[in-house]
């Protein structure tokens, strides 16, 4: 299989590799390039929440919204600066998810979302998101063609 589509493209790409899905949770961690660590989630709520983290941290994307909080003087992030990379690109690539995999590349954090693109590694496509909603979506979608292919292994599949 070719993996044109295969490329981080960014400081604040990420791989995204989905574990299990147990009810509508889903499970697993992402990898970037700043850590040799995985980041694990038990939830889709708490992937958005660390993703968010590590956005800030890096202060890349800008966020065009500034959070708010009732603690005085709490920074959101320290403008990257200092980061250097410790996982290579072709190292972050060869992480897989037992469910799915996918490369995660957020070009813009506007009006309270986030918008950019994001490749399904295992079949080698990608598609653009307007929102977080939207590429959650994506990710469900492709979860769903995941299980189904599983549980009816002689249909055809969708392309």
């Amino acid at each position: 299989m070719e993996k044109s589509q295969w490329y981080i493209g960014a400081p604040n790409g990420v791989v995204l590799c989905v574990e299990n899905m147990e009810g509508s949770q889903m499970k697993g961690c992402f990898y970037h390039s700043y850590s040799m660590e995985a980041v694990p989630f038990h939830s889709v709520d708490q992937l958005l929440f660390e993703l968010e983290r590590f956005y800030d941290s890096m202060n890349f994307p800008y966020s065009t919204v500034n959070g708010r909080s009732f603690q005085k003087n709490q920074k959101t992030g320290n403008s990257g600066q200092g980061r250097s990379k410790i996982m290579s690109d072709e190292n972050l690539l060869s992480k897989h998810g037992e469910l799915g995999t996918f490369i995660v590349r957020v070009q813009h954090r506007q009006n309270s979302s986030w918008q950019g693109r994001i490749t399904w590694m295992e079949k080698n496509k990608t598609l653009y998101f307007r929102s977080i909603w939207e590429m959650i979506k994506m990710i469900a979608s492709a979860l769903d063609t995941v299980s189904k292919q599983e549980d009816e292994p002689d249909e055809q599949s969708w392309d």
